[in-house]
């Protein structure tokens, strides 16, 4: 029950809940983040420390780089928790604005200043 109170406590944010449901599209890191809901940089990674905190993401690092995306090893509670934000945020016109942004930027965002080139993909060079 514990994990499940942590998740259900880091979900009580609208900012969170935006962070989810990009990150149920894709992985991303901090600056895609920031750019798709024109968040500060604290922000993003204060929230999404939150949302790792309380099990529901895993991060891996790449270089300098740190890449978050949906933990899938969450547990049950947590999982069908996050699971039900999704199908909620599916409905949600605003949410699935953000997630066409992310699509839109893919595989990452133009003009990133902090993803390497590598993984900035094609749309780095525009």
């Amino acid at each position: 029950m514990k994990q499940l109170i942590k998740a259900a406590k880091a979900l009580s944010d609208e900012t969170r809940l935006k962070i989810i449901n990009l990150l149920l599209e894709r992985e991303c890191c901090v600056c895609e983040v920031m750019a798709i809901l024109g968040i500060s940089q604290t922000r993003a990674s204060r929230n999404l420390g939150i949302l790792q905190n309380a099990g529901l993401l895993k991060m891996r690092k790449v270089g300098l780089w740190a890449l978050y995306s949906v933990d899938p090893d969450m547990g049950q509670p947590a999982a069908e928790l996050v699971a039900a934000v999704g199908r909620s945020l599916a409905q949600d016109e605003a949410a699935q604005a953000d997630r066409q942004l992310l699509r839109m930027a893919a595989p990452r965002v133009a003009g990133c200043n902090c993803c390497p080139p590598t993984l900035a993909g094609p749309a780095a060079g525009r």
